[in-house]
Order: C-alpha cells, then structure tokens, then sequence
C-alpha cells in the first residue's frame, strides 16, 4: 500500500497544507519508514504491512495504523543541534543515550569557571622546580666557584675553622667545671687557661705583619687596602681572642681557693666578666669599620669623601644606641654584685629533719640550707645554680624568682660581633 504525497515548492497554499499530516490518525514510528525521492519534487512514503503494530503504550483507537520509519545507517538518531523543540513536546527517547556519559548539572548550580582551580599551588609547584632544575643546573658550577673560593682562602678558613672548634671546646670544659663546684680539678683549669693564652699567642705570631693586636687597643691594624673580605676576617679573629681573654680570666676565678670566694660568689664573677667582654667587644670594632666606610674608593672627589662621611655616622649613631643597651645591663650586673641575694630563709634542724636531711639536688647533707616560699629546702650553692637557669623550684615547679641572671654557670656568649 503506498501514500503519495505530491506538492509543488512554488505553491505557498500547498506547501501550508503540508503539516496537516501530523493531525491525521496514522502514527508514524521513527523505525519504519522507507522514503523515495521521486523526480519531480516528489516525496513517496512506502508503506510496509508486516511492519504495522500496535504501540505498547496503551490502548490502540479504531482506525489507527502505526507505521515505523527506520533511519538511515550514519544518521544520527536524535533532532539537529539547530532545531529547537517547541513548547509542550516531550523530548525525543533517543536523546537520552547521548547523555549518559556526562553527569547532569543541577539548574541553579554554577559551572566552576576554569581560572577559578587551584592555580595557586600549581603555579608554587611550579616555580619550586624551575628552582630545583636550577640548581640541578648550576650544581657544577657552584661547586668550581666554592673549590677556587676554598683553595683561595685557603689560611682564613682554617684559621676560622681552629677558632670556633677552640672556643666550643673551651666554652663547654669551664661550664662543666663551674657545675662540679668543689670537685672541680684545678689542673684542667690551669691546663684550659695555659691553652687560650698560647693559641692567642700563636696567633698573632703567625701574622705578625698584619699586626692584628692593634685592634686590641682601638688602633687601625697594619694593613694597607682594607678591603669588605679583609674587614670581616680582621674583626672575627679579634673578636674570638677577646673571648678567649675573658675566658681565662673565668679560668682564674676557677682556681681561686674555695676559702676566699664561695660558689654564689663565683657566680656573680663570672656574670660581671662577660658582660664587661660583651662591652669591650662591642667596641673593638668600631676603629677598623669607620676607616672602611670613609675611605669610599667607589668615587673620587667631594663626593666620595661626603658619602663615607655620612655612612660613617650613621654607624656610630647605630653603635652608640646598641651601646646604651649594653651599658644598663652592666649596671644591674654591678647591683648584683654588691647587693648579695638570698634564695629564700635559713632553714632550722627541724625543717631539714623533716626533709630527710638531704639535699634533692645534689644528694648530699644540706650545706647552708634555705627554705623557698613553697617550704622546699635546699642548700644555698646548689639552688643558686638552679635559679641561674631557672625561675621555679626544682620539685614543685613554684614560680619563685621573677627574673634569671644569666652567665652564672660560667658560660660565654656564642654570639660574634663583627661590626
């Protein structure tokens, strides 16, 4: 059975005829139809009778005949992009299997913008291996320069090097000294003082046409072209000299006899001692650093001369107000030295009996004990060294003290003063 549909092109009342095939009765599946096109603007539908069924859906009406229209093999299934549907019309089935790959997004939703990711620790990321490759890179290189910079300075870095290993192995024998108390050995003391004195001897001796001991005495060392390097070099060896000056004086207090100086009594020596080499090292430097920035070889002239000047000036204001610091610390060291501190009361028979007559820190018969304001007895020597680290007590955590005096224990100040 066939359906022919003749229209002409060029008739606009034929061709508004022409959708009045959706109203008529007969379903039109998109499965089942074969189209011809016939010369002549032609458009035949072919109707097949063994493909004529009934929808599933629902009830067939008399009358009604279902033709299925197959599509074409490599005609995509689903309406045009540029066809819209119109208002009312439910969306094709076909459709759906184009959506089952991607996620649906809710209406009211916003799509995340792309500049809106995580550009920030990607771009860090980034950045941190153009800096690894960098490095990578240069790797041969840094390693050439820091061989010809080692083989150069060859004597400055050994120097360096036999200093500070001298100062930390000093530094750390007079603090273990000053902790043994009366079981301290004199002889290492004398030992550790006859080294400091015949390293900073040695010293000298080996560049004695540098004459660096003029620094000593706030005069301009022998050298002629004080360059940033030859400044820097100059300034440290004095500056660990004078801490190995200072350390021997610790040295000495160290071997004083216990008959004329007591522990507490040390203690308050050693503090005084480095807070004045802390002072005088503060100004040792000043001489060598104003000679470098006034003499300004940069520029030649007025100019040169003014800039130096200026730069000049500005250190000592800056010396003078790290100075005035220095200074008010000196000053409470002093008070503390005349103006004897007790660590609590006396502590009578009773008290110590109660205590076990044993002191909880150094173990042993209490030596001059006195009682803290949360009732602990101690002796006097062994909480004095306590409170030089410490402002509670060593058994119940008290606060007892409200400040600490520092450079009790015999320490030295690790700190190098270069300029």
């Amino acid at each position: 059975m066939k359906l022919r549909t003749q229209y002409d092109s060029r008739d606009p009342i034929e061709s508004r005829k022409l959708p009045k095939l959706t109203e008529l009765p007969t379903v039109m599946q998109t499965n089942s139809v074969n189209l011809h096109k016939q010369p002549g603007d032609v458009l035949s539908l072919t109707l097949q009778p063994e493909l004529l069924t009934r929808t599933p859906d629902g009830p067939s009406r008399p009358g009604e005949v279902h033709v299925p229209i197959p599509v074409p093999a490599g005609e995509p299934s689903g309406r045009p992009a540029s066809r819209r549907p119109r208002a009312g019309s439910h969306p094709h089935p076909n459709a759906h299997s184009h959506s089952h790959g991607r996620p649906h997004a809710a209406p009211n939703e916003p799509e995340p913008e792309p500049g809106e990711s995580d550009s920030e620790p990607s771009s860090s990321l980034s950045e941190l291996r153009y800096l690894f490759r960098w490095i990578q890179k240069s790797l041969p290189f840094l390693v050439i320069l820091c061989a010809k910079l080692v083989i150069q300075h060859a004597l400055g870095i050994a120097v360096g090097v036999g200093l500070l290993t001298t100062f930390l192995y000093a530094n750390k024998t007079i603090q273990n000294q000053v902790f043994l108390q009366e079981r301290r050995s004199k002889l290492q003391c004398a030992w550790l003082l006859l080294f400091l004195l015949s390293s900073s001897l040695l010293l000298y001796y080996t560049f004695l046409a540098e004459t660096l001991y003029y620094c000593l005495i706030f005069v301009n060392p022998s050298i002629e072209a004080l360059g940033f390097w030859d400044v820097l070099w100059t300034v440290g060896v004095t500056n660990f000299i004078l801490k190995f000056l200072f350390m021997g004086l610790k040295c000495l207090i160290l071997l004083t006899p216990s008959t004329l100086t007591t522990c507490r009594s040390r203690g308050r020596w050693y503090m005084l001692t480095e807070e004045a080499g802390q002072v005088y090292q503060t100004l040792v430097p000043v001489p060598v650093w104003f000679r470098y920035l006034l003499t300004y070889q940069e520029m030649d002239g007025s100019p040169g001369l003014t800039l130096g000047i200026l730069l000049a000036l500005v250190y000592l204001i800056l010396k003078l107000l790290g100075l005035f610091g220095q200074w008010g610390s000196l000053q409470k060291t002093l008070r503390i030295l005349f103006n004897e501190e007790n660590n609590g009361v006396a502590a009578t028979k009773t008290q110590c009996s109660e205590m076990g007559d044993f002191c909880p820190i150094c173990q042993a018969e209490f030596r001059q004990p006195r009682v803290l304001l949360c009732q602990h007895i101690f002796c006097d020597e062994c909480i004095s060294l306590w409170f030089n680290r410490e402002k509670t007590c060593p058994l119940c955590r008290t606060v007892i003290t409200d400040k600490v005096h520092k450079w009790k224990d015999g320490a030295t100040s690790p700190y190098l003063q270069i300029y």
